[in-house]
């Protein structure tokens, strides 16, 4: 079996052991004898063509007080390595975009990236979901501040959003005639400079904003209902959203069904889905989260899952 796994992340010391999806990988493909190496963005080169990172050797402990232990930083030719695990958080900017690139070269090396590098340069979370029309509420994407007046004027309560965004940040609430519609609209577009999205405001957000994790296509059988508190319309745990385990439902297997057969075609093994009542609003692909919470809800082990499918799939 393969014996090397890099991870490309953010750093390591500041993330969140309970939380972290991530670390969660990383303790699995420890538990199972992969040695691993450790890298962030700045670690990432090329030599004439050649894709080197910095690694550093790291070891992993289930601890919140002392949950990893970093060797000496080496370079290393990218393409040695038989795992790399790309977790880099967003924005997807155009410095995330180059290290696709640089991951690419990599891959066409011999080295296995999870998940592919083009299906992370290509598949932006906001828009991809757009792919599928049978799944979404009304959307629109759009510079032009009167046309997504003209939405909002037609749908009522909509939400606003920017194209490279995460855990909730920069996302607006909306409705005709609201007075601050136009200052929402010039900070999102840039005074028109850059796109921005806009979705039908979907009520059922009292009961959650559920990301659903898929592994290969395949979803895990529950969703982590993130439900909005207090005066927040928004459910991402970072805003302070309370994450509730829950069976999925017939509508969310449908929408996974959906959307399958695009990300194994993508090379996009984990992914999570974001479904509000009965729609798919998001495909989030650079670093899902919400590993931990279930598996403590539910005594399961989502990374196990993930490991098992990579390793029963190994090229």
């Amino acid at each position: 079996m393969p014996s090397t796994l890099a991870v490309l992340m953010d750093p390591i010391d500041a993330i969140r052991v309970k939380k972290d999806s991530t670390f969660a990988m990383l303790l699995e493909a420890q538990r199972r004898g992969w040695a691993l190496l450790y890298m962030t963005q700045g670690d990432l080169a090329l030599r004439a063509g050649v894709p080197y990172a910095r690694l550093a050797p790291l070891v992993v402990q289930d601890d919140p007080d002392d949950w990893f232990r970093l060797g000496d930083r080496e370079w290393r030719d990218l393409r040695t390595v038989d795992l790399v695990l790309a977790r880099k958080d967003p924005p997807v900017d155009e410095q995330f975009v180059y290290d696709t690139m640089v991951l690419e070269l990599a891959q066409r090396g011999g080295a296995r990236v999870v998940n592919d590098p083009r299906g992370l340069r290509d598949a932006n979370e906001k828009l991809f979901a757009l792919e599928f029309p049978q799944c979404i509420a009304p959307t629109l994407v759009a510079r032009d501040a009167g046309e997504l007046k003209r939405f909002v004027a037609e749908h009522g309560q909509v939400v606003l959003k920017p194209l490279d965004g995460m855990g909730g940040r920069g996302i607006f609430r909306s409705h005709h005639g609201d007075p601050n519609l136009n200052v929402m609209l010039e900070t999102l577009t840039g005074n028109g400079r850059q796109l921005a999205i806009a979705q039908k405001f979907i009520p059922q957000i009292d009961a959650g904003d559920k990301r659903i994790l898929l592994i290969d296509g395949e979803p895990v059988s529950y969703a982590l209902a993130r439900i909005p508190q207090g005066d927040e319309f928004r459910g991402n745990l970072a805003a302070g959203g309370k994450g509730v385990g829950v069976a999925l439902s017939e509508r969310d297997r449908w929408i996974a069904a959906q959307v399958a057969p695009e990300l194994r075609r993508r090379g996009l093994v984990f992914v999570g889905l974001d479904v509000i009542g009965d729609y798919l609003t998001e495909i989030n692909i650079t670093s899902p989260t919400c590993i931990r919470e279930l598996d403590a809800q539910y005594g399961i082990n989502i990374a196990g899952q993930l490991f098992d499918r990579l390793e029963a799939t190994w090229p």
